[in-house]
């Protein structure tokens, strides 16, 4: 299964042209799920598994992998579902998501697709907060659930959403006179929330929007109605794998705008790694940090905020 993964170079063409790979699982039942394969590091049957005492209920041991001692979650637990049960049957996909990695327990791989992010929809609103499906897409008929990684990641390991207080308050003397406003793209509700509440604690307002092609279109009727946007927002804070439109293409639409061009823009993705830093001065982006350090987003933020301000 590592083999199918091979390749990286041919499939960074992909990035920046509204594509991706979708590495496709299942989890004990017939419904097919879907995993961006940039997140992806190797797949690879289920290694002996090592019980962790007083680990949360997710994570069914931990192994070591290639020299690695990795903890390995049940995704079918995760998102409510039933416990993988033959592990001599299962497989494990090793995955990085915000600094850190893991393995995530399927049952069956299938295979890799590659397809557009204008094809990859979000979920209806109906599901509701509670859902784990962040996106969906229809191949051969069939419907593939990308699952919000995200978020059954922080309700496993928990996530610090605390700012240092000596930031907050250097960010805060320095924004007396003044309350910024920024715009926020992301799939994920739990990433929505972990930045909306890092802005709130430094004193910032936020627009949400639930993917790349929700920002563009409100940075548009911002633009339709005479608004100046830069003077309206100090940056675009956006993730980078998101449902419809990604975040390098968002950019770069952006970037085409006359209206829009000189915005901001932080790239702030769960992938991680120097192939995100070359793709900002690719497409045009002012900064990219991987998700999620409050203490960072915080600096970061400030940092920019500097910059517009100097440039208003």
């Amino acid at each position: 299964m590592a083999s199918m993964i091979e390749g990286v170079d041919q499939r960074t063409q992909l990035v920046g042209h509204n594509r991706l790979e979708l590495l496709l699982f299942k989890l004990g039942t017939t419904q097919t799920f879907g995993i961006n394969v940039f997140k992806v590091r190797e797949a690879i049957p289920c290694p002996v598994l090592t019980k962790l005492p007083f680990s949360h209920p997710v994570i069914r041991g931990a192994a070591r992998i290639r020299g690695q001692a990795i903890s390995i979650f049940d995704l079918s637990l995760g998102i409510g579902g039933q416990p993988v049960n033959d592990l001599t049957k299962a497989f494990v996909i090793i995955t990085e998501y915000n600094r850190s990695v893991q393995g995530f327990l399927v049952s069956n791989i299938e295979r890799i697709v590659n397809t557009s992010w204008a094809d990859i929809l979000p979920p209806p609103s109906a599901l509701g907060n509670d859902s784990y499906m962040t996106a969906f897409t229809k191949l051969d008929d069939e419907v593939i659930e990308i699952i919000d990684v995200e978020k059954v990641i922080s309700e496993v390991v928990g996530a610090d959403e605390r700012v240092s207080d000596n930031l907050v308050d250097n960010f805060t003397s320095q924004n007396a006179d003044y309350r910024p406003h920024i715009l926020v793209a992301d799939d994920s509700s739990v990433a929505r929330n972990q930045i909306k509440r890092t802005m709130e604690q430094l004193g910032i307002d936020t627009t949400i929007t639930r993917d790349g092609k929700e920002a563009l279109q409100q940075l548009q009727i911002w633009a339709d109605d005479d608004i100046d946007v830069k003077q309206h927002i100090a940056m675009l804070i956006s993730d980078i794998e998101m449902p419809e439109m990604d975040g390098y293409t968002l950019t770069s639409e952006i970037r085409k705008d006359p209206r829009l061009q000189d915005i901001k823009i932080l790239l702030h993705s769960s992938m991680s790694g120097d192939f995100n830093n070359t793709m900002v001065d690719i497409v045009g982006a002012d900064k990219f940090i991987p998700k999620f350090s409050p203490d960072d987003l915080a600096i970061t933020v400030q940092a920019l905020i500097e910059e517009w301000k100097l440039e208003r």
